[in-house]
């Protein structure tokens, strides 16, 4: 690469003294100066035949024969990057941007199995030892449009290319393609596309890096990744949604350990985990709100499913379900409607931040078959009531994130309810049980009440009354919001 700057800069060079030269002349053209101009057009024909010489120099690998070019591709790929790769015969040698070679349809083949078919792959060459195939030296390598299959036996295929030595000579870039995680069975069961994945040597770190540019359920994201000198510790650098995560994995075990750093917004967490062969456990710190509590989950692969639960003094509902959370951002893209997917969530939690009246939460979630609900979520009012939620669904529709489900409240202490919504006392009729069907809508925050049942009787006024209840950003306004909504059909009810 310094060889052809060099000579690229020689080149400028020429042809700026040799146009400044024509303006010069060809300004002062006449009979007296014309053989002076003759004289000077030899440099003109020197200039042309070096770029002749030099063009025709570049053109030497065309008359090379296409059987000895693959061959000996095919040893550099085997040599060099530990890559058993099958050329196609549709091969071009193109002088521009670059001398390189264009194949089409490529096929990588990992234990006599095709793990990834190549539309287009492009070899550039250095400019020093053209004369010979045997001496010739490759530079940069693109893949293009291609789509590789990863399973557990080979999943590993990116990441054993960063520990080749051969990238202080060379980069390789993947460009434009697509990753098929499949099970033991074929299925796929996620696509992660390939904007840009380039392996390059940074001289001043002495190492190896790779970065990746990519989408993985429509979500983008950017990776760095490297080992340190011994290769027994990778590091990783992951930028996803709002989250920054700097990562550290020992590899030294059968059982890996690792340790990341999670940052979203101004929460920090520390995340530590343990790989083993058929599963990954973790633990979640928050760092800066509650160092003392932790989060546990388990993802298992053999077979497939996943949970995730923690015991805490308070949860802080706005990380999960604010329409700029990262849960709810997560949910809109809806990554988890994959049939392949099996998770269980429960987070138990003595009281709800900045909010006195909710206690007791257990917040229970399910994703399989490709739908989410959260049944089986419980929470308490004060002492006064308890509510269960059932039948759920959580989906997205135009956009926004819907939860769509039936709510059963059980009313411990009608009296103190009428108390604190300071009902007066001619409507305080007695009320043990109330069941309905709800929607909330996140990003609206307005929830559509109906079939609203008291008692196991249903009272058309009141389910008027209720049918859409608008939240307010303001905590007071929403209190005084609810009691005067909530009395309003009480009295309803009272008749």
């Amino acid at each position: 690469m310094n060889k052809t700057n060099s000579f690229v800069k020689y080149l400028k060079n020429i042809s700026n003294f040799i146009n400044s030269l024509l303006e010069k002349n060809l300004n002062k053209l006449n009979s007296k100066n014309l053989y002076f101009l003759i004289k000077n057009n030899k440099i003109i024909l020197i200039f042309v035949a070096l770029v002749v010489i030099f063009v025709s120099y570049l053109s030497i690998p065309t008359f090379y024969n296409e059987t000895n070019i693959l061959k000996r591709l095919k040893n550099e790929f085997n040599s060099k990057f530990d890559i058993d790769i099958k050329f196609s015969n549709n091969i071009k040698y193109n002088l521009f941007p670059r001398p390189h070679f264009a194949i089409a349809n490529s096929v990588i083949i990992d234990k006599d199995i095709e793990i990834s078919n190549i539309r287009s792959i492009k070899i550039y060459l250095t400019l020093d030892n053209l004369f010979s195939l045997k001496n010739i030296k490759f530079n940069d390598l693109i893949f293009q449009n291609a789509n590789f299959n990863l399973n557990q036996k080979n999943y590993k295929f990116f990441l054993n290319l960063l520990k080749k030595k051969i990238f202080k000579d060379r980069n390789l870039k993947i460009e434009d393609s697509n990753i098929f995680f499949r099970n033991s069975v074929d299925e796929v069961l996620f696509v992660n596309k390939i904007l840009k994945f380039e392996y390059y040597y940074e001289p001043k770190e002495l190492k190896n890096i790779f970065y990746a540019e990519s989408e993985i359920f429509n979500i983008p994201y950017s990776m760095k990744t490297f080992f340190n000198e011994d290769e027994s510790i990778i590091f990783s650098q992951l930028n996803l949604m709002k989250f920054e995560i700097e990562n550290e994995l020992s590899l030294n075990n059968e059982k890996k350990i690792g340790n990341s750093e999670l940052v979203f917004n101004k929460s920090k967490q520390i995340l530590e985990y343990q790989i083993e062969k058929n599963f990954i456990e973790f633990q979640i710190f928050d760092k800066i709100d509650q160092p003392n509590k932790t989060y546990k989950g388990k993802f298992n692969f053999k077979p497939f499913f996943a949970t995730f639960e923690g015991a805490v003094d308070e949860i802080n509902l706005n990380y999960l379900f604010e329409s700029n959370a990262i849960i709810a951002e997560l949910l809109k893209t809806e990554i988890f409607n994959n049939k392949n997917i099996d998770f269980q969530l429960n987070i138990n939690a003595d009281k709800v931040y900045k909010n006195l009246n909710l206690k007791n939460i257990n917040l229970s979630s399910r994703i399989q078959e490709g739908l989410i609900d959260s049944d089986k979520t419980t929470f308490e009012w004060r002492n006064f009531a308890n509510f269960e939620l059932s039948e759920s669904l959580i989906f997205v529709k135009n956009g926004e994130l819907v939860l769509d489900g039936k709510l059963k409240i059980n009313i411990n202490d009608y009296n103190k309810v009428y108390t604190f919504l300071l009902t007066p006392k001619n409507y305080r009729s007695e009320i043990n049980i109330i069941d309905l069907n709800f929607t909330y809508n996140f990003d609206q925050k307005i929830a559509e009440l109906k079939d609203i049942r008291i008692d196991n009787k249903i009272n058309q006024n009141v389910n008027k009354i209720l049918n859409n209840v608008i939240l307010k950003k303001d905590d007071l306004q929403n209190k005084i919001y609810f009691k005067n909504l909530l009395n309003q059909a009480i009295k309803s009810y009272a008749g």
